[in-house]
């Protein structure tokens, strides 16, 4: 795991670029306290940071194929390795090293741009191709590993991290108005954008070639999970077969590895696949919070830990601690995330470091895979709803649309839910506006969510005029406008899902939190062999409306006990409320007169508003605790 850093120009680099490249290096120290390297050409300058996890002693960077004429640097783990390495070696490779990074470039000997294909795990590489004085950068299928880009005038700068490009000098700090206004719908700036002009990440299962001399630059994706071939099949058993054999790559390690652990599904399931073929004793990590409340994880994660065998570190928040930290997170996650639980997944990824356990599974990706979050399920159901019905009479759609439902509980509270929906007429009435007034080839996703939808309709009342005109009528409900054949709304949800919430929100905010404190984070449900799997699957049988998880709990029935199976989805999951409202004491003032008001995002009236940290009753983000972290995020990269 490594942070890298790159220049190409199609003019030769000066000093005072490779004075740049110095200060993006030493920005990156924390992703690679171990050591540092970098390689020089005329047109090319390349560094790296490295945190060290497989061949300690071998394996530093850049690394050079037989005749010197390939050169890498690369940021993450290629978990197949070793067969790769069995395979270049029958065919007459010379490796150097012991390591992963070096088949890469075996791989391109053999097959070119084609040798991410070969690849099975996370990464981000910088390869210098001197006889084709070409330059590629590549990005792996699901987008662990970050790389950020800037190009102006003939020069590419790139990047692991953003504060390490605007460390640079290179990169002019000025906001894009699309990016923000997206950053506002869904509390993260989705990819490939980013909160600057000009600044763009590598997206996901993509590649990025530079040839020099005429200075062509071209990208491509190489992989997309909605072309999974379709699978016949029992669906547990061939998930668990996927899972096995994961769970036997991702503990491939020189260092140990533990495990993030909550009192969830998802993180139990990591834990019991990978300690059972882990040869060394795995360590499990968790939080919690004073007094122990009700959403306090710690006791299920102990029990959990106890039963696997498993030594058990725990830390608890306080309420003090989050609010005095709070800037400082706002920056350790590079970009701007309005996500209040983050302060979990840096503690415990700290608490790993403390232990000098450097690599730490996750749990991230099962809710997305396997239908986890209820929402992204009735999205699923009611695209396919508006599809099938878009050319029914408007009686038929009336019908389908206003249906009076039973109460979900017999209780004080469920029927007083009940009465108030009309029993189930209200929803079933916005359900049918919302569809009737939304381009045909919508999908219904994001605007299920009420922050979504909340500020769509704050939006004009929240920006300047200046700020609106220079939106020109982009929306952000583009991310899922498609055209599709019904039969491909659920393949089409679980894609949207990855490249938004799990992305941005979920991987960028675990990858740079992690490494603040030098952790390497290995996400074992994103491997691209078992995404596949579900993708092939879902072609085939349809299980949107299954329960929760069906596949996945079936898949792994056999490991864990009732429990902890029969749980319900756990996450690091703070005090909310209490945080919010400490915060906004402390910090809420920054809103008045900030950044974004002084630079026309915010008008006046607004910002003084947002700054009181105003806490609507069905908010899930609220619109103020956005506003703070962005404005927060301005003013520390630009200081």
């Amino acid at each position: 795991m490594c942070g890298i850093a790159g220049i190409v120009s199609q003019r030769p680099i000066e000093s005072r670029e490779l004075l740049a490249l110095e200060k993006m290096t030493a920005s990156l120290r924390h992703r690679g306290p171990d050591g540092e390297g970098c390689f020089r050409d005329p047109n090319v300058a390349l560094a790296m940071r490295r945190l060290s996890i497989i061949d300690l002693a071998g394996g530093w960077q850049p690394i050079y194929n037989e005749d010197r004429t390939l050169a890498i640097v690369a940021n993450g783990e290629i978990y197949n390795y070793l067969e790769l390495r069995e395979q270049l070696e029958s065919r007459g490779h010379v490796l150097q090293t012991e390591g992963d990074i070096e088949t890469i470039l075996h791989l391109y000997e053999e097959d070119g741009l084609d040798c991410v294909q070969h690849l099975r795990g996370m990464f981000a590489f910088a390869l210098w191709d001197s006889r084709r004085r070409r330059l590629l950068l590549a990005r792996d299928r699901m987008g662990e590993k970050p790389l950020y880009l800037y190009e102006a005038n003939g020069t590419l700068v790139f990047s692991s991290e953003m504060r390490s490009l605007i460390a640079s000098g290179q990169v002019p700090f000025e906001l894009d108005a699309n990016a923000v206004n997206s950053y506002f719908h869904y509390q993260y700036v989705p990819e490939p954008l980013t909160p600057l002009r000009g600044v763009r990440k590598l997206d996901a299962a993509h590649l990025l070639t530079v040839q020099i001399d005429n200075w062509a630059v071209d990208e491509k994706c190489y992989w997309r999970m909605e072309d999974a071939p379709a699978l016949e099949g029992d669906a547990p058993e061939l998930i668990r077969d996927q899972l096995d054999k994961v769970s036997a790559l991702v503990i491939r390690s020189d260092v140990p590895v533990g495990v993030a652990l909550s009192g969830g599904l998802d993180s139990s399931a990591i834990a019991a696949l990978a300690v059972h073929k882990y040869p060394g004793t795995m360590h499990a990590f968790s939080v919690g919070y004073p007094g122990r409340p009700p959403y306090d994880e710690r006791a299920d994660a102990r029990s959990l830990a106890d039963y696997l065998d498993m030594p058990f570190h725990e830390i608890e928040l306080t309420t003090s601690d989050m609010v005095s930290f709070f800037p400082e997170l706002v920056y350790l996650r590079d970009d701007p995330i309005a996500d209040i639980s983050g302060f979990g997944y840096y503690a415990v990824t700290k608490i790993a470091r403390e232990q000098n356990v450097p690599v730490l599974l996750q749990g991230q990706g099962g809710d997305e895979l396997f239908w986890g979050y209820g929402w992204v399920q009735s999205a699923a159901r009611e695209s396919a709803r508006k599809r099938l019905l878009a050319d029914r009479s408007s009686v038929a759609r009336l019908r389908c649309y206003l249906k009076v439902q039973l109460p979900r509980e017999v209780s004080r509270l469920g029927l007083g839910e009940w009465v108030h929906d009309a029993g189930g007429l209200r929803t079933g009435w916005q359900s049918l506006r919302r569809d009737r007034e939304a381009p045909g080839n919508q999908l219904v996703f994001y605007d299920l969510v009420s922050d979504f939808r909340d500020f769509a309709r704050e939006a004009k009342r929240v920006y300047t005029r200046s700020f609106l005109a220079q939106l020109n009528g982009s929306s952000p409900t583009s991310l899922f406008t498609k055209d599709l054949e019904t039969d491909q709304i659920d393949i089409a949800l679980t894609q949207l899902i990855c490249d938004t919430y799990l992305r941005e929100n979920g991987i960028t905010q675990g990858d740079r939190l992690a490494m603040a404190s030098s952790i390497e984070l290995r996400l074992p449900f994103l491997d691209y062999r078992l995404v596949e799997t579900v993708i092939g699957l879902r072609k085939m049988q349809s299980d949107s409306r299954n329960p929760p998880k069906s596949w996945l709990k079936a898949a792994i029935s056999d490991l864990l006990p009732d429990w902890v199976m029969s749980r319900p989805k756990r996450g690091f999951s703070p005090p909310v409320m209490e945080w919010h409202r400490e915060i906004f004491k402390v910090h809420g003032a920054n809103l008045a007169d900030g950044y974004l008001q002084q630079h026309g995002v915010l008008n006046p009236e607004s910002a003084q508003r947002l700054a009181q940290g105003e806490f609507p009753q069905n908010a899930i983000t609220p619109l103020s605790f956005k506003a703070l972290v962005l404005e927060m995020w301005c003013r520390r990269m630009t200081n």
